[in-house]
């Protein structure tokens, strides 16, 4: 396991961050979730999100900013943990209330307009990540390109693919998840959420032996900084190439509908990835001058090579 920590490679930019991603989903039950975890030092500021999409297309959100007293190795945020452990395994653990509202796109104007709200009701998950394989990290293999305009979203940047067994209670209903798939990602470094024009980033499984996460930068030019890895029966192959075959985005050019890439593993194989987007949660992000951007968080349904039945995230981020 890579190390938790990086508070010695800290820079003076105030967007230095830390940050710790994990996502899972029950295909079978249509159950999923994603929460991160963030540290920023130099603004003394940790926040967590922790967004839950639900079998019937409803979804629910937790979010929380708060000082940060001290940068330690302990992830914890509110009622948000995630834990982990000298085997390599990881306890994703919450308790807190959640706002739930019925579609999902409304989730972020909850605060103007609280007649959106659902009902607000108690979470708890406890959760077990048992990794399938070794950690991933992108900028090994990225190009010196990629690296230079791949700057404004962080230095270093991990995955592992896991095995995800526990339980999610809703108030009074439980949920047992057993033996699904989840993967949990580590980065650091500068992430400028309104700085980067325009990027997609997908976590994809297949089964417990095929899984692939393709990320992109995509420049106003149309240059593309590319990274990511194909996980084939126990092996980590990194992506050598990204071509985007095609993107489709709504009326506003903000929200993502499908798209289809092209991909080149390190071992030469050209893959076809068709993607399609689901239930969608908007995270707006504004600086200080103004800008703004969009994080699209979904589920979305994929096929590549002509295999169907692939699942995972679906996430873009677009400059308004």
């Amino acid at each position: 396991m890579e190390p938790i920590i990086h508070n010695n490679l800290i820079t003076n930019h105030p967007e230095w961050n830390e940050s710790y991603y994990f996502v899972f989903y029950d295909n079978t039950q249509k159950l999923g979730g994603m929460s991160r975890i963030g540290f920023k030092p130099n603004k003394n500021e940790a926040m967590t999100f922790f967004f839950l999409f639900l079998p019937d297309s409803s979804a629910a959100g937790y979010f929380q900013t708060i000082k940060l007293k001290e940068f330690t190795n302990r992830l914890k945020v509110k009622g948000m943990s995630h834990g982990w452990h000298f085997d390599k395994t990881w306890d994703y653990t919450f308790k807190g209330n959640m706002i739930f509202v019925k579609n999902s796109r409304n989730l972020p104007d909850v605060k103007v307009n609280p007649k959106l709200i659902q009902y607000v009701q108690p979470v708890e998950i406890n959760l077990k990540f048992n990794p399938l394989n070794e950690p991933y990290e992108y900028s090994k293999y990225m190009t010196p390109e990629s690296l230079e305009i791949g700057k404004k979203s962080g230095d270093k940047h991990w995955e592992q693919i896991g095995e995800v067994n526990g339980n999610l209670r809703l108030d009074n209903e439980k949920f047992s998840i057993k033996n699904c798939l989840g993967q949990r990602d580590h980065t650091y470094g500068v992430r400028d959420w309104t700085g980067v024009g325009n990027w997609f980033y997908y976590v994809i499984w297949f089964n417990k032996n095929l899984a692939i996460n393709p990320a992109a930068i995509i420049t106003d030019d149309g240059r593309l900084s590319t990274g990511g890895f194909l996980f084939k029966d126990g092996k980590n192959i990194p992506l050598k190439a990204i071509k985007i075959i095609d993107q489709q985005f709504e009326a506003d050019g903000l929200y993502p509908i499908s798209s289809i890439l092209e991909i080149i593993d390190n071992d030469g194989i050209l893959h076809s990835l068709k993607a399609e987007v689901g239930p969608i949660i908007p995270v707006p992000f504004t600086d200080d001058k103004g800008n703004q951007s969009i994080l699209i968080q979904s589920f979305g349904d994929f096929e590549m090579d002509g295999i169907k039945e692939g699942y995972g995230t679906f996430e873009t981020l677009r400059k308004k």
